[in-house]
């Protein structure tokens, strides 16, 4: 039997939680980003054996997803974005965080609600990064290659985006015209 909760977060709600991140951020203001990263991994390695509910274990999935990419060498992340995931980050740096790791049951609610948020805050980033992963993964499946191995990097699949825009807007164009010849009345390029 399922059983579906939904929790609405009051603008105090979320004020506790942006108190929280700071606080977090705060403590882990001497850690280095790859000790920021690691402390997130750790949270991961934490819950790895341990039954946790599918809310929790969904939005763990998207905390990988930060971490690699802020390790994507070839997504580039600029130092902006990068500062940004890392401050998200930091919060997993802390066990004993609003809500301790080591309480049972609800010990990774508090993650899991802070994962949605960073999520909801950085949601252009991700969804540009599995973009990202997509593009390159179907590249290296076209080349016979290993994705890790076939030295993609943004530039590239901006090119490929641009490229697919322009196609697309010709193909519409060509498309809008019956018999499927576009023939301009108001100019003609000579």
């Amino acid at each position: 039997m399922s059983m579906d909760i939904s929790i609405t977060l009051s603008d105090a709600d979320l004020a506790h939680f942006v108190t929280g991140m700071r606080q977090a951020r705060d403590r882990a203001r001497n850690l280095t980003d790859a000790q920021v990263i690691e402390s997130a991994r750790g949270l991961l390695a934490q819950t790895g054996g341990v039954a946790v509910p599918d809310f929790v274990a969904s939005r763990l999935g998207r905390l990988e997803t930060m971490i690699a990419m802020v390790e994507d060498v070839g997504f580039g992340l600029p130092d902006e974005d990068r500062a940004h995931v890392l401050a998200a980050l930091t919060y997993f740096a802390n066990p004993n965080d609003v809500i301790p790791d080591a309480v049972p049951v609800l010990g990774f609610l508090d993650d899991a609600i802070m994962i949605e948020l960073c999520v909801r805050e950085l949601r252009h980033e991700l969804e540009a990064y599995e973009d990202f992963r997509d593009w390159r993964a179907g590249e290296a499946a076209r080349h016979g290659e290993e994705p890790a191995r076939l030295m993609l990097k943004r530039v590239d699949w901006a090119e490929a985006r641009r490229i697919e825009s322009i196609e697309r807007m010709r193909r519409r164009r060509r498309d809008a015209y019956a018999g499927g010849a576009w023939q301009p009345v108001l100019f003609r390029v000579s």
